[in-house]
C-alpha cells in the first residue's frame, strides 16, 4: 500500500462530468490505500487504462469487475449495478481548455509540437493517423546521472494510413 500522500484522489471540481461510480472506485481505491498501478497489477492491465476505467474514459469487462470489486472491497452487486461495462462518454471528463495544470501542460505539449509531431509522423509512415482506439500507454519515473526527476510518457497506437476513396 501507498503512503496516503502518494495516493490519486477523485477531483470534487469534476465529480459533476463523471459517472457516479467514479466516486465508489476513488472512495474505496482511498480507503484500501492503493494507487493505480497496483490495482492495475491485480487486474492484469495498465494503470493508464486502470485510471481511465476509474474516470469513466474506459469501459470495463465483466472480468475488471469481478476484480475490482475483489481487490478494492466493493460489493460486485455495486459495481454491477452501475454503468462501468456500459460505453463510455469519452472526452467529458474535463473542461477544454484544461484548467488543471498538469492537464493543461499535456495540451500545451499537443499545441506547441502537435504538427512537429505531425510533420515526423508523415514523413515516417504517409499519409494517416495513429489510433487512440488500437493504443496502449505507459507512465515511468526515470532519475537522470545528476539526479533530477523526469517524466516519460509513452504514446502507442497503431498506424491507420487514409485510403484513396
Amino acid at each position: 500500500m501507498a503512503p496516503q500522500s502518494q495516493l490519486a484522489t477523485l477531483d470534487t471540481t469534476i465529480v459533476d462530468r463523471l459517472p457516479s461510480y467514479s466516486q465508489t472506485l476513488f472512495a474505496a481505491k482511498t480507503t484500501q490505500g492503493l494507487t493505480f498501478e497496483e490495482i492495475a497489477k491485480e487486474l492484469g492491465r495498465s494503470e493508464v487504462a486502470v485510471a481511465a476505467i476509474f474516470y469513466g474514459q474506459a469501459q470495463a469487462s465483466a472480468e475488471d469487475v469481478e476484480k475490482l470489486s475483489s481487490v478494492l472491497k466493493i460489493p460486485i452487486n455495486i459495481l454491477e449495478a452501475s454503468s462501468i461495462t456500459s460505453f463510455p462518454n469519452r472526452g467529458h471528463a474535463g473542461p477544454m481548455p484544461p484548467v488543471e495544470p498538469l492537464i493543461y501542460r499535456l495540451y500545451e505539449i499537443v499545441q506547441n509540437y502537435g504538427y512537429a509531431f505531425k510533420a515526423v509522423i508523415n514523413e515516417k509512415f504517409g499519409d494517416g493517423i495513429m489510433s487512440a482506439i488500437a493504443f496502449s500507454s505507459k507512465v515511468e519515473k526515470e532519475v537522470d546521472g545528476d539526479g533530477v526527476t523526469w517524466v516519460n510518457i509513452t504514446l502507442r497506437g497503431k498506424w491507420l494510413p487514409f485510403t484513396r476513396f
